[in-house]
């Protein structure tokens, strides 16, 4: 029987780049959205020098640069490695770690899972079998809050007391327990790259959960199971109490594009900066005395500090000129249209093909363009696809 050819894994790294209309676009990945203010001024100042200058924050809480020449990737792997951004060569695009953003310092979590995430992604990179995971192969560590577990990973590890953790697969709960959550998880990936043909993602493979848990030789837990919890924006916007005394402040990017100016305002602090998946960023470890001057350069720069301003909860693809699938120019159209009122009661995701590429999980107002206009509906569809049978239920607008 022949063998059928897996597809090329075409997911953009830090050294491989997907070369698009505009450029090299490069996904520098971070595990846990956890980097210095000296790290992502290193970001800025590669995306000034190699690229269009922006730096574009994804729903998986990493950060994109595009416009790059060709060949600029090699000088762009250099800068990411002297600042300790691009530990593993060879496993730079599997590093897709979502971790709760504020997890050990503000109250609501059942422990803290920092330490935790580190040793994942270390556990990770030492595993050479494990640079053959595809690039949209997702890990979340959730400490109990919620916010995370269910943002399409393909394992999850949700804690349900302070030492245990359910391991969900494919977003499905199929009675997986561990206090040993590094091994648990990685045995997890292992068994998917044991089981897959040319699937992607755990949920792709035919009664994938199930068979990835027997395959590990667990015992099922017979009794409740975690019910699943729809996504929602859970991004930390203005003041947070940490449980130090200290303070953090919560940001929106608008549109998820962060320019050189607002990224200027982040780093002033000094501080330690958690990237949420919510397309935000979190200035983390304030002196009560700075907070004052903090908010007042956030805001000068832009960032979206109150969950009521026009622009929260807003984001939108590359589209023209950059991609050249898009059909509209849907960063200009979405930026003309915050000015126009309140934050939106739902996520609104401004797309320029039927991809949707980008989109937030759950329910979210897709703003989608096409050839003669914009169609425009509420839908909570967890993967884009063809608007086909859509379209009976969404409004056009013109473009």
């Amino acid at each position: 029987m022949p063998t059928r050819e897996r597809p090329v894994d075409a997911c953009p790294g830090a050294l491989q780049v997907h070369r698009a209309a505009d450029g090299g676009v490069a996904r520098i990945r971070l595990p846990g959205g956890r980097l210095t203010a000296g790290q992502l001024r290193t970001v800025l100042d590669a995306a000034a020098a190699l690229g269009d200058g922006s730096v574009e924050l994804t729903s998986r809480a990493n950060l994109q640069i595009r416009g790059l020449a060709e060949g600029a990737e090699a000088g762009l792997g250099t800068r990411l490695a002297g600042a300790g951004l691009l530990p593993s060569a060879t496993h730079e695009r599997v590093r897709n770690i979502i971790a709760t953003p504020l997890t050990g310092r503000a109250a609501g979590g059942l422990t803290d899972v920092r330490d935790l995430v580190r040793e994942l992604d270390e556990a990770l990179c030492a595993r050479p079998e494990l640079a053959g995971l595809p690039g949209r192969f997702l890990f979340t560590v959730d400490d109990g809050r919620s916010d995370v577990a269910w943002l399409d990973a393909d394992v999850a590890a949700l804690f349900v007391t302070p030492d245990t953790a359910a391991i969900l697969l494919g977003g499905a709960d199929v009675g997986l327990r561990t206090s040993d959550v590094v091994a648990t998880v990685l045995a997890c990936a292992e068994a998917f790259l044991t089981l897959r043909d040319d699937q992607w993602r755990i949920a792709e493979l035919d009664g994938g959960p199930v068979r990835i848990a027997e395959r590990l030789g667990a015992d099922l837990v017979p009794g409740p199971l975690v019910g699943t919890q729809p996504p929602t924006n859970l991004s930390p916007l203005g003041l947070v109490d940490q449980l130090d005394g200290r303070v953090a402040v919560g940001a929106a990017v608008p549109l998820g594009w962060l320019n050189q100016s607002q990224g200027a305002a982040l780093t002033a602090a000094g501080t330690a900066l958690v990237i949420t998946p919510w397309r935000g960023v979190v200035v983390t470890d304030l002196p009560v005395t700075e907070v004052d001057a903090v908010l007042t350069r956030l805001s000068g720069a832009g960032l979206l500090l109150d969950p009521r301003e026009p622009g929260v909860g807003i984001t939108a693809c590359t589209g023209r000129p950059g991609c050249a699938k898009a059909l509209a120019d849907v960063r200009s159209d979405a930026a003309t249209m915050l000015a126009l009122g309140p934050a939106a009661a739902l996520p609104v995701h401004w797309s320029g093909c039927a991809r949707r590429c980008g989109r937030p999980r759950g329910r979210v107002l897709d703003v989608v363009a096409t050839e003669d206009g914009y169609l425009v509906g509420a839908d909570d569809r967890a993967l884009p696809g063809d608007l086909a049978a859509e379209r009976a239920a969404m409004r056009r607008i013109p473009s």
